[in-house]
């Protein structure tokens, strides 16, 4: 890839950024006091967090564009690159970065919960945008860590660093409940147009060419992540996504179940099934009873 600048090290981006390194896994760097630059695509060895106070080009993951707003947090988690639209010119960089090596947080109850923060999953066209409220908790938990930092290195500090990171991660999933709600102009009509989906999809022939439909799959026909997706439907129906995609096929099994021409086994494969037992043993789980029983009580 053209003009990648690579990060493998907290150091790498200290250094990049005109900032010293208090600690070798973690940084909280001021980007005002970094020298102008052009934009360039950068891959990343380590957790970043961005809180981004200036436009300086479309950033992209693959071919999604950002949302990008001033004010916003952005989210890169260990070994994804990030490729950036511009037009060459020159900017001074402005906001914060909070930085963090996943050794940092070996053996530590974040450490251990680090996957269920999903949004480091997310495209980047799908950024955390704050109120002005929410900005300042932001700032103050990047406080905390600075000030852990500039400490003399003690039993405590690894633990209090970690609790911090970890805390406000806490509240960007409480803050991202919040945009769920209130993006309406981003989110309007999600589930709607997901189950619109689901019905067009089965009235085609795309079961049997495809097979049943994925969350990705259905995520990537709605233009976002799978985990933006997932955690959106969760959050607008209290199901995932994967339970909302099942319980519509069974929807349709149950009405096709009724078509004494057809075998069980037809019906598994026109629904997107490679195996009828495995449409048997979901159609089970679900209803109580097999298709063949259904269709006898019915």
């Amino acid at each position: 890839m053209d003009n990648l600048r690579r990060f493998e090290t907290v150091g790498d981006y200290n250094a990049f950024n005109n900032h010293g390194t208090l600690h070798p896994l973690v940084s909280v760097v001021d980007l005002s006091k970094a020298s102008p630059r052009a934009a360039s695509n950068m891959f990343f060895g380590f957790y970043t967090i961005f809180l981004k106070e200036v436009v300086c080009g479309d950033l992209r993951y693959g071919r999604a564009t950002y949302d990008y707003q001033e004010g916003t947090l952005v989210f890169i988690g260990p070994g994804q690159v990030v490729t950036v639209d511009s037009s060459g010119e020159v900017y001074q960089p402005k906001g914060y970065a909070l930085v963090f090596h996943p050794d940092l947080i070996h053996g530590t109850d974040l450490g251990r919960h680090i996957q269920d923060y999903s949004f480091f999953g997310y495209q980047s066209n799908e950024a955390l945008h704050l109120s002005e409220r929410e900005r300042k908790i932001v700032l103050d938990c990047f406080s905390k860590i600075e000030y852990e930092l500039g400490h003399a290195v003690d039993k405590h500090s690894k633990r209090l660093i970690a609790s911090n990171i970890e805390l406000l991660l806490n509240y960007c999933v409480r803050f991202y409940d919040r945009q769920f709600i209130t993006r309406d102009n981003v989110h309007k009509g999600a589930l709607e147009r997901f189950e619109n989906l689901l019905n067009e999809y089965f009235q085609t022939d795309k079961p049997q060419t495809i097979g049943l439909p994925s969350v990705a799959y259905c995520a990537g026909e709605l233009n976002l992540s799978a985990n933006y997706f997932g955690d959106l439907i969760k959050k607008e129906t209290g199901k995932t996504a994967q339970d909302y995609i099942q319980a519509k096929v069974i929807d349709v099994a149950k009405e096709r179940v009724f078509d004494q021409s057809k075998s069980v086994a037809q019906i598994a494969y026109e629904l997107g099934f490679k195996y009828p037992q495995h449409f048997t043993r979901l159609f089970k789980q679900r209803v109580g009873y097999s298709p063949n029983d259904y269709r006898m009580l019915n």
